[in-house]
């Protein structure tokens, strides 16, 4: 028996009026989607000067330039999130009520497929955009302006500056799963096994378990940390995110064997496991074999 727990009585919501409602998930998420989104505006001018001096000059990495890319980063992120989760939990939820799907609101989304999402959507509107192609298009378009033909920074740049404040955003949005306690971790004897006492909290009633997502926060910030040591050491562009994903993923791949709520199981393995070997074993050799570290 555990003598000594933490207890957690806060109830998820911070708003409940059955229609609208906001969880501490959905207001840590926001809070650390903004937070991040600020970093990057704000160290874009530091980061233009330092490529500066390494003789790339024109690369337009300017806050109204982040801010073009940016909605489609965050709207690519949010339906990839919703995507991994669905994928996840379709046998055990969604194939019951497919239009559930669409239901973002109600929460479900994965943290992976933010990432990988965000990433994508970013990087296809980066190539886009710098396509005169795509200027000529425009501009064929009836009332339609050619829009400016200065390219917007290249994405491997773009991503170093958005790894440190992307993996900050995460671990600000782990606070909010922490006091919501709807991701079940095996028990533990530990100290600091967690209980969540509010009747309306997803893990009432359960025994002391693994802060498992609170571990991530740690492990996240702790990744954070050393990103922000490396920024300005490690080249080539789009290094500083490649490592970014390596780290997170060898944290996670870990972290997830104490987590109880992914459905999908294969080979023992859950779904985040996999994406997470699978991006272990794309970055280490891209890390080993390409990365180049220099003094500041």
């Amino acid at each position: 028996m555990n003598l000594i727990v933490i207890n957690l009585p806060f109830n998820p919501y911070i708003i409940d009026f059955g229609a609208l409602a906001l969880s501490w998930h959905g207001f840590f998420t926001a809070v650390g989607l903004i937070t991040s989104l600020y970093l990057v505006v704000k160290w874009s001018q530091n980061r233009t000067k330092l490529l500066t001096q390494h003789g790339e000059s024109e690369l337009h990495l300017t806050a109204d330039t982040i801010l073009q890319v940016a909605p489609w980063a965050i709207l690519s992120g949010i339906i990839g999130a919703r995507l991994f989760h669905v994928i996840d939990f379709w046998s055990a939820i969604y194939v019951y009520d497919p239009i559930s799907v669409l239901y973002i609101w109600k929460g479900g989304i994965a943290i992976y497929g933010a990432v990988l999402g965000g990433f994508l959507g970013g990087f296809l509107y980066l190539k886009v955009r710098n396509s005169v192609n795509f200027l000529n298009v425009i501009e064929s378009i009836p009332f339609f302006k050619r829009p400016s033909s200065i390219a917007l920074p290249k994405p491997g740049i773009l991503a170093d500056l958005v790894a440190a404040p992307m993996i900050l955003g995460m671990a600000i949005g782990r606070i909010g799963d922490v006091i919501n306690g709807e991701h079940f971790a095996t028990y533990t004897d530990l100290p600091w096994g967690i209980i969540y006492t509010h009747p309306l909290s997803p893990g009432a009633g359960r025994p002391a378990s693994h802060p498992a997502v609170f571990y991530e926060l740690l492990w996240d910030l702790a990744v954070f940390a050393l990103l922000i040591w490396l920024k300005d050491k490690v080249r080539p562009n789009g290094m500083i995110f490649v490592i970014f994903i390596l780290l997170y993923s060898f944290g996670r791949f870990f972290i997830m064997f104490l987590r109880e709520d992914y459905y999908m199981n294969i080979l023992g393995f859950n779904q985040a496991q996999i994406v997470a070997l699978v991006l272990i074993l794309i970055t280490l050799p891209i890390v080993c074999f390409r990365a180049r570290f220099f003094k500041k």
